[in-house]
């Protein structure tokens, strides 16, 4: 995963980055230039961790919108020659986003810059699904046809791709309004569902026999048999499909092999007894966990957290506990580690301090951002972890995940007194709308003049989530 560079939390490019509602507070009182630099910044440099999973563009959108920006900046991205060198989505695909918010917004200029760029651009696909969405002028649209069509030479593999094209269209309608006047779309339409079915149809898998000992001889064959990642991903696929098929194969007499796998077994077998004696409750299960956590081998270790997740029952909570007790320390373990993230998804208030411990702990040694640091947060509020709230709080303000931090605001909605009126403030400008959404139930509607205005404001925009008008609607007609 690209992992971009993000700038301090006290600068305005990082707030905007981040898509933190203080980035557009602060975009608006400063300098014009220096905001607009920013946000061209921002926008043609893509500062998502996962941009299949936060999200930026209608927030950079609107506040383009806001400061009336000219979108130079975003043409000169899109039409660099760069372009034609790096065809990945993701060099353009949040400025296309961005445009596809501003031309819903009634920029002209936005929807210009969308069809210039379907007609000529590397990630054209893209391009079109915004126009698909945005555009009203099917004139225009016809008039896109033969560029896209060039793209697609005449032949075999040409059609294939335009097949595929087609299929895979975010939104159909360009599509089906060319393939009235252009036959070979017209073709490419109906032949696309038949291409999908005999992928299917040829589709094959090795399966195994139906025993536990072929089972786990066939987790075992992962690297050998499927070749569609590294080896390593392939045995961890193949080991989960190997425990839900022993969940039917093995029954008590099968107990013996499979302590034996999950004890000393080779990486796939070891994986697949783990998680079906896991999921079975063994009481033989915490030990081996144990055990596989102590193991020299790194794919092993890794093999016992991920299962450690799947425990559940008093006795799995009374291990966790014993893992994650800093007075053992549980807190430089990985397995510690591991099991306070446990309690923080299945524990109960008791545990409140083992996760508020486990989350200070991890900002110390990592940071605010980091794999497994969600479920932390989560349990944080699930089990109402008053004395994580700093934590909680440092998390929401520094991280550069926009998931992340709407997770940090929820867990501070059950945690933190003072967030309805500090945090959920802020929440009302943030990037993510179930940030927004969160925001607008709790927000307190006195003592800020800016709360009303803006609720007003994202209950009048379209462009808005169904989720954030009904809770903006609600809360303006609940407050005092």
């Amino acid at each position: 995963m690209f992992e971009p560079d993000i700038a301090p939390s006290a600068t305005l490019l990082g707030l905007l980055q981040r898509g933190r509602g203080d980035g557009t507070l602060h975009a608006l009182a400063a300098e014009r230039p220096d905001a607009l630099a920013a946000l061209d910044a921002c926008a043609t440099s893509d500062p998502r961790h996962d941009w299949q999973l936060e999200n930026r563009s209608l927030y950079y959108a609107r506040l383009y919108s806001e400061l009336e920006g000219p979108l130079d900046g975003l043409e000169a991205h899109l039409f660099h020659p760069d372009d034609a060198l790096d065809d990945d989505e993701s060099r353009t695909g949040l400025a296309l986003s961005v445009l596809g918010h501003l031309a819903a917004y009634g920029r002209r200029d936005a929807l210009d810059l969308l069809r210039r760029y379907t007609a000529c651009g590397s990630n054209w696909a893209w391009a079109l699904d915004e126009l698909a969405l945005r555009d009203d002028d099917e004139a225009a649209l016809l008039r896109l046809a033969p560029a896209v069509l060039d793209r697609f030479p005449a032949g075999p593999e040409g059609d294939a791709a335009l097949r595929a094209a087609v299929r895979n269209a975010y939104e159909p309608r360009p599509w089906r309004l060319w393939a009235a006047v252009h036959p070979r779309i017209a073709a490419a339409g109906e032949q696309a569902p038949f291409d999908l079915w005999q992928r299917q149809l040829n589709r094959t898998a090795a399966a195994p026999g139906w025993g536990a000992a072929e089972v786990l001889a066939w987790a075992d064959r992962a690297a050998e048999e499927d070749t569609s990642g590294s080896p390593h991903e392939a045995t961890a696929r193949r080991a989960a499909a190997a425990a839900r098929c022993l969940a039917a194969a093995a029954g008590p007499e099968d107990r013996p092999l499979l302590l034996a796998a999950a004890r000393d077994g080779a990486e796939g077998a070891r994986r697949a007894a783990l998680r079906h004696l896991v999921d079975c409750d063994d009481p033989a299960a915490p030990g081996l966990i144990e055990l596989a956590a102590a193991d020299p081998d790194q794919r092993i270790v890794e093999a016992a957290l991920d299962v450690l997740g799947r425990m559940r029952g008093p006795a799995a909570m009374e291990h966790a506990r014993r893992w994650a007790d800093p007075a053992t320390g549980g807190a430089d373990s990985a397995l510690g580690e591991a099991a306070a993230r446990l309690l923080a998804c299945a524990g109960d208030e008791r545990d409140a301090p083992l996760v508020a411990d486990a989350l200070r702990h991890w900002i110390a040694a990592r940071g605010a951002d980091g794999d497994g640091l969600g479920c932390l947060v989560d349990g944080a509020g699930r089990l109402g972890a008053t004395a994580a709230v700093p934590a909680l709080r440092y998390i929401y303000a520094e991280t550069a995940s926009s998931q992340l931090r709407g997770r940090a605001a929820r867990a501070l909605a059950d945690t933190d007194p003072h967030f309805a009126a500090g945090p959920a403030v802020e929440c009302l400008w943030d990037c993510e709308e179930s940030t927004r959404e969160l925001a607008a139930r709790h927000v307190a509607t006195t003592g800020d003049a800016r709360v009303l205005e803006r609720l007003r404001r994202l209950a009048a925009d379209p462009a808005e989530e169904a989720e954030v008008h009904a809770a903006v609607r609600g809360r303006l007609t609940a407050r005092p």
